[in-house]
């Protein structure tokens, strides 16, 4: 069964018609579907798909992840891109203490990848980076305000985040608290004011996008799972474990990338292919997060160690081991890239190298 399930997570975890607050469907040891009804058709039919996308990941992983491209600098230019905007976002103003709390997490550092896949994405689909880059902030806004609230002691109790103490350590519960929730609502603000030369229904679009991947559908319905399996790692199974990290962590790298596309002009078909190479990428994401919170020191992370393991949370090293968890990590991200097959390698490059970060990243 454990088995079975693991294939189901590598493949690809969710049809694209499949809504992602859906429970994962899992298989019997044969293959079968436990499960009857549409939700069972829509997996089947995804798990078919896989066979193709297998194939195609395998000649894909071997191509170079940047072709002719600087991965190193185009990084470091599209952050600077991205912390331009966001100095200028939240200007520091009356009352200054809950601008200086958003600014404090916010322009914090941090590797910017829900940007950077943002603007990758809409540079994939022949868009303008510049229509992106709103949206590539309020990623990072939204981003910013899951880890301030999560950090939180009613949450995950951190006193650290990227080499730093917390929000709530430096301006206290009540004004972390408020920082976060005044950067997600400046997400869909900045969306709607700052969006230019796309239209109107594109925007929305967006804007749903958004609401939904950190919604009760998406990081909220990730974060009350993991907070009820707390304490239960013997009881967590991969099934729960997957969607605990579908939601909670890859749903905003998915939103970050279709909004990109989106934004970029992208039909519906390329939309759903970047989705793919989102939920991928996400998974990926979340896995190699497992690993790192035991491979790893707080030094390296920049946030506490262990976590997971003094919390007893079900991790993919926990209920899978540690070499095999690195290998499902290879296998998420050799399915994503199998989604950029048939791109102009120039315009991929970064999406490509995006994914091979996420899975050898050590922080």
């Amino acid at each position: 069964m454990q088995q079975a399930l693991l294939q189901n997570c590598v493949a690809l975890a969710h049809d694209s018609r499949t809504p992602r607050c859906q429970r994962p469907v899992p298989f019997s040891a044969s293959g079968a579907v436990l499960a009857s009804g549409p939700q069972s058709a829509a997996r089947a039919h995804g798990r078919a798909r896989c066979v193709q996308v297998q194939s195609t990941a395998e000649t894909l992983i071997a191509r170079p992840a940047a072709e002719a491209l600087d991965f190193g600098e185009y990084m470091k230019q599209r952050a600077v891109l991205v912390n331009e905007a966001l100095e200028r976002s939240v200007p520091l103003q009356y009352p200054e203490v809950i601008n200086e709390s958003m600014r404090y997490s916010l322009l914090a550092g941090g590797k910017r990848v829900r940007p950077c896949l943002c603007l990758a994405a809409c540079e994939a689909v022949g868009g303008d980076l510049g229509t992106a880059i709103p949206a590539a902030c309020a990623m990072e806004m939204l981003h910013t305000m899951s880890l301030i609230h999560d950090d939180l002691p009613s949450m995950d109790n951190d006193d650290f985040r990227r080499g730093k103490p917390t929000n709530h350590k430096v301006y206290g519960e009540e004004v972390a608290i408020l920082a976060g929730d005044a950067l997600l609502a400046l997400a869909f603000e900045y969306v709607a004011r700052e969006t230019r030369g796309v239209s109107a229904d594109r925007i929305v679009r967006v804007i749903c996008e958004i609401g939904k991947a950190v919604g009760a559908e998406g990081l909220v319905a990730g974060q009350i799972v993991d907070i009820k399996s707390e304490g239960m790692a013997e009881k967590v199974g991969l099934d729960t474990l997957q969607y605990i990290h579908e939601h909670k962590t890859a749903a905003l790298l998915e939103a970050s990338v279709v909004c990109g596309a989106l934004l970029g002009g992208a039909d519906d078909t390329e939309v759903g292919r970047l989705r793919e190479y989102a939920r991928n990428i996400g998974l990926a994401f979340q896995v190699v997060d497992d690993i790192l919170d035991i491979t790893q020191s707080t030094e390296v992370l920049g946030k506490t160690a262990g976590k997971d393991l003094l919390s007893d949370k079900a991790t993919y090293p926990s209920l899978l081991g540690l070499e095999r968890s690195r290998q499902v990590a290879v296998e998420l991200i050799a399915a994503a890239k199998a989604q950029l097959a048939g791109y102009p390698a120039e315009r991929v490059a970064p999406l490509l190298g995006l994914a091979d970060y996420i899975g050898a990243r050590s922080n």
